[in-house]
């Protein structure tokens, strides 16, 4: 019996909270030295932000685009270097929005002092851009056409039944109103930026020429692109536009997940982040459902006690070690 293919799943914006993973801190080395590690390349700022990651009322709200990206960045990154450090070996990396930047700097496109560079010069830009926000409607993004303008757009395919849509506050509450008019069920995104959508692009077009002064290479570990829902070739992985334009472009990770999931059967996905979006969004696939792949959460569905991150883990690294273990056995 062959190892199960695993795939790491890193979630985006939308998915921070409030002292996100924080019981891991002290706790888990391997998580803990990586949090240091990644506080440490964001320099001068990075005590800030771990002062308001590990702070109950942080003075700088976990939703503005300072905290949320760079914090999402560490978290992910944090728990994709334990799962490495214990011996994981994926098949394949998958991000969401900010996660497949994570993604990229594990498979080594980017050292981490690369992107912790770039993240810093993203979320600059971003701090600048018109007050927006993301919206998640329960309908295929053909079914919300309708209700789309040149300023409200998808952000997110994430599956057949769940589009993210975002834009300008204004014109976002207006499409909100219109969509609950017509029964859709929609909720707001915690996010106070307009993430993927055209009104970022004045804000962040000169990030391209940051991104062709760093060094790039091809990935080490095989990485698939939540935005093309292909292999990420050494190309486009080395291409400067190609992740300058991720603020602006839709993310596409239910098309992403399901290319992958059709290549073969018997898939692990590992989702390696706070919550448990990416992992909701899996179980709905047929594969899953078919039960010719499985998903593993890291961390609980939302904020509790430290020691629930603590557990949650445990549990999980159980998970998938019993997993590896059983088809290393009967491989022999």
């Amino acid at each position: 019996m062959n190892s199960p293919a695993i795939v790491l799943m890193f979630p985006g914006q939308g998915s921070q909270h409030a002292r996100m993973a924080v019981g891991l801190y002290g706790h888990q080395p391997e998580f803990t030295a990586a949090m240091d590690e990644v506080f440490a390349a964001f320099g001068t700022e990075g005590e800030a932000m771990r002062a308001d990651w590990l702070a109950d009322h942080p003075a700088v709200p976990l939703d503005h685009v300072t905290r949320s990206q760079p914090l999402l960045f560490a978290v992910d990154y944090a728990l994709g270097t334990m799962l490495l450090q214990h011996g994981v070996r994926p098949w394949t990396l998958l991000g969401h929005s900010i996660g497949e930047m994570v993604a990229a700097t594990l498979a080594g496109v980017f050292s981490l002092d690369a992107a912790a560079v770039l993240l810093l010069d993203r979320v600059h830009r971003l701090a600048d851009a018109p007050p927006g926000g993301m919206l998640a409607v329960a309908a295929g993004a053909d079914a919300l056409t309708p209700f789309l303008t040149d300023e409200v757009v998808v952000a997110a395919v994430n599956s057949p039944r769940q589009t993210i849509l975002a834009g300008p506050s204004g014109p976002l509450a207006t499409v909100a109103e219109a969509l609950r008019e017509a029964e859709l069920t929609c909720r707001p995104v915690p996010s106070l930026t307009a993430f993927h959508s055209p009104s970022l692009a004045a804000v962040t077009a000169g990030a391209v020429d940051r991104f062709a002064a760093t060094p790039m290479a091809a990935p080490r570990i095989p990485l698939y692109s939540g935005y093309r829902a292909e292999p990420l070739t050494e190309r486009v992985a080395t291409d400067p536009a190609y992740w300058s334009g991720h603020p602006v472009e839709a993310v596409r990770f239910w098309p992403a997940l399901d290319a992958i999931l059709s290549r073969r059967a018997d898939v692990l996905c590992v989702e390696a982040g706070p919550g448990q979006g990416l992992s909701t969004v899996a179980r709905r696939h047929p594969a899953v459902l078919a039960r010719r792949a499985a998903v593993v959460p890291l961390l609980p569905p939302r904020a509790g006690a430290p020691e629930a991150d603590r557990d949650s883990v445990a549990e999980a690294l159980a998970t998938v070690r019993d997993r590896i273990g059983d088809a290393r056995t009967h491989s022999r």
